[in-house]
């Protein structure tokens, strides 16, 4: 999914980790700080190749390990770059169901699961956060950002699924109810532009740098 807009305004590369272990068997993994697996570090290493002609004014990472390990590739080919911890780009707080497995999750919550379904944005995972609280810390963070900046600078910034999602959805004016419309692998690439409070979204969902990857998986 692509919305192709005017590309003015601060030039954001919102990329998502590589994959952890978790990601693998379906594990929710929220706040929880796992390290990248290989196949997230050859991940991150095919987004880092991908990044490396660009010119970056500064990097934002979520604090969590997943996020500054695939930041750290990017790092080696701008290593000049200021890099920047940002709590506000945290993976969304999953509370009492961080670490479930998805199919152990089902059938132990069929009722949240339903709603869930029918309309994610109305609930709240207990003991953790909504789809509505992590979109407006998140859009939040990202105006914070953007602002101390020049007009016409990039950004990166390294984030996760549901924070993402969130902003994607913002930019694409999608409703947090059909935020899965949109997809947000590992170590995806969305390009945006934000200016002032108007964000837009030109790439969303980008994996073709991983294309050779799965060449050598399959070979």
């Amino acid at each position: 999914m692509a919305n192709k807009l005017g590309s003015s305004g601060t030039r954001i590369l919102l990329i998502r980790h590589g994959e952890t272990d978790w990601n693998r068997i379906r594990r929710f993994q929220g706040r929880s700080d796992l390290p990248l697996n290989q196949t997230g570090r050859d991940q991150a290493r095919a987004l880092a190749l991908a990044l490396k002609d660009e010119t970056l004014n500064a990097i934002y990472s979520s604090p969590l390990l997943r996020a500054m390990e695939t930041v750290y590739h990017i790092m080696a080919f701008h290593p000049s770059v200021p890099v920047f911890n940002e709590e506000g780009l945290v993976e969304m707080d999953l509370g009492d169901f961080e670490g479930l497995e998805a199919q152990h999750w089902a059938e132990q919550y069929p009722d949240f699961r339903k709603t869930w379904q029918k309309s994610p944005a109305s609930v709240k995972m207990p003991g953790g956060e909504s789809l509505p609280e992590v979109q407006v810390r998140a859009i939040d963070t990202l105006e914070r950002i953007t602002q101390a900046y020049p007009s016409e600078s990039t950004l990166l910034l390294c984030c996760h699924n549901f924070v993402n999602l969130t902003i994607l959805c913002y930019a694409l004016e999608v409703p947090l109810d059909r935020f899965r419309e949109i997809r947000q692998d590992t170590a995806a690439l969305n390009i945006l532009y934000m200016k002032g409070k108007q964000l837009k979204a030109e790439v969303v969902n980008e994996r073709s740098h991983l294309q050779r990857l799965k060449e050598k998986m399959t070979d």
